[in-house]
């Protein structure tokens, strides 16, 4: 990841941009406690669709999620820029699986756009709203609402 870069002044936020799919995301710097290169995810037999399956984390067992189904994005082979988000989400460290991660992005507050209305509340649900600048689009996403809160339930009774 490079160095933060300010967009502009008043009051920010700071963004860990990733992609998938040639989009790009972003995260709450926040809720992002670190990064990891691929490692070996093993899977949960009965675990839901949305859940690659579960890594060794310093010991900790952590869940990986399945972005790109997650997101309703077609899936494509890891490769050396594949990473894991180690994330903060509704009281559970999870683990989010991307194409590869960019950088952290400083973006005033007051240019962040409201998320649209496309393509049904369900599937938008986790947009947290849209930045648009430096001849790009990135779409904040809001990872409590990566899950509905019976799906985080589920996983925290794993």
């Amino acid at each position: 990841m490079t160095q933060a870069r300010e967009l502009s002044s008043g009051p920010t936020c700071r963004w860990v941009t990733f992609s998938l799919d040639g989009e790009t995301y972003g995260i709450d710097v926040l809720q992002v406690q670190e990064v990891l290169r691929l490692v070996e995810i093993a899977p949960v037999p009965g675990a839901p669709d949305y859940v690659l399956g579960i890594i060794n984390l310093r010991g900790t067992i952590v869940t990986v999620l399945d972005t790109h189904r997650r997101f309703g994005l077609s899936t494509r082979p890891s490769d050396d820029a594949t990473r894991i988000i180690i994330i903060e989400a509704k009281q559970q460290i999870v683990g989010i699986l991307v194409d590869s991660v960019a950088e952290v992005l400083e973006i005033r507050q007051c240019a962040i756009e409201p998320a649209p209305n496309v393509g049904g509340q369900e599937k938008a649900r986790f947009i947290h709203g849209l930045y648009s600048g430096e001849d790009r689009l990135l779409i904040l996403i809001d990872v409590n609402k990566l899950l509905s809160d019976s799906e985080w339930t589920e996983l925290e009774a794993w």
